[in-house]
């Protein structure tokens, strides 16, 4: 019993040296004056070396905040000592859709989420200072703001993703905040084609991205995937797409992620060659 009962504390040891951290900080945005609120999850093992980390920014959906993803999807801390990673998710606010909007000036979450909090991450944390140990993604809204700011900041981020992404900005007219981030659908209609990956993808990003994006076949707005998809290919850009059984819910979202995580993990090592 004393033999099994040591083992047993020698585990517990272990798991509580490699457990991952979390920090929760509120970062002054300029663009905006204000503070936002970000999670930022470290490796166990951060403290204790000299060793500098890749990162990958989790962004949360419409109706979701900052500290979503950390709350609901226990792997988000495993996956910090799995792949030996640094995951920020910034807060996104309730309907920004991660960009700038053209007609409220307060809105300007495309330059604080790609470019402050980015900025302040790695000016505070041990972080690989390269586009190739840098991602972005997200769900649903996140997941139109993981491919649209990986994309328009490909010379910061290398890599960029989808998870259930309301991709189709297009088709959001009525609802979910859009009017007050660009306007009157028919009077500003040209806002609501261009604030969109769907638009971005026509344009080649600086510096070739890997992009992975998937949605499960039961969610109400697998369409918008499946278009990004076909445009893709139809644009001849190469991407990893897949779709699995599942609706637009947490329990998708956190099996997604898992797989998300390893396309990460794999182009981060390939950076490294």
């Amino acid at each position: 019993m004393r033999k099994i009962s040591t083992l047993l504390l020698l585990v517990f040891i272990t798991s509580l040296t490699y457990a991952s951290q979390v920090d929760t900080l509120s970062i002054y945005s300029a663009s905006m004056k204000k503070n936002v609120k970000c999670v930022i999850v470290t490796p166990g093992n951060y403290k204790s070396g000299n060793k500098n980390y890749p990162v990958v920014y989790l962004l949360h959906g419409y109706s979701g905040g900052f500290n979503n993803w950390v709350k609901k999807v226990p792997f988000v801390l495993t996956a910090a000592d799995q792949y030996q990673v640094i995951i920020v998710c910034p807060d996104g606010a309730f309907g920004s859709w991660y960009f700038d909007s053209p007609v409220d000036p307060t809105m300007r979450y495309e330059t604080n989420v790609a470019v402050e909090v980015p900025a302040y991450i790695d000016s505070h944390y041990k972080t690989i200072q390269s586009r190739n140990a840098r991602a972005i993604t997200g769900l649903s809204m996140g997941g139109h703001g993981g491919l649209y700011l990986g994309w328009r900041h490909s010379d910061y981020f290398g890599a960029c993703g989808s998870i259930s992404g309301a991709i189709g900005i297009s088709y959001i007219t009525k609802g979910y905040g859009m009017d007050k981030l660009l306007g009157d659908s028919i009077k500003n209609k040209k806002y609501y084609e261009e604030y969109s990956f769907m638009h971005e993808m026509e344009t080649p990003p600086k510096q070739p991205m890997a992009i992975i994006l998937d949605c499960g076949t039961e969610d109400f707005i697998i369409g918008m995937s499946r278009e990004a998809h076909e445009k893709l290919l139809k644009l001849k850009i190469p991407h990893d797409y897949s779709e699995r059984p599942g609706k637009h819910d947490w329990a998708y979202w956190a099996n997604s992620l898992e797989y998300q995580m390893l396309f990460f993990h794999n182009f981060f090592e390939k950076g490294k060659m």
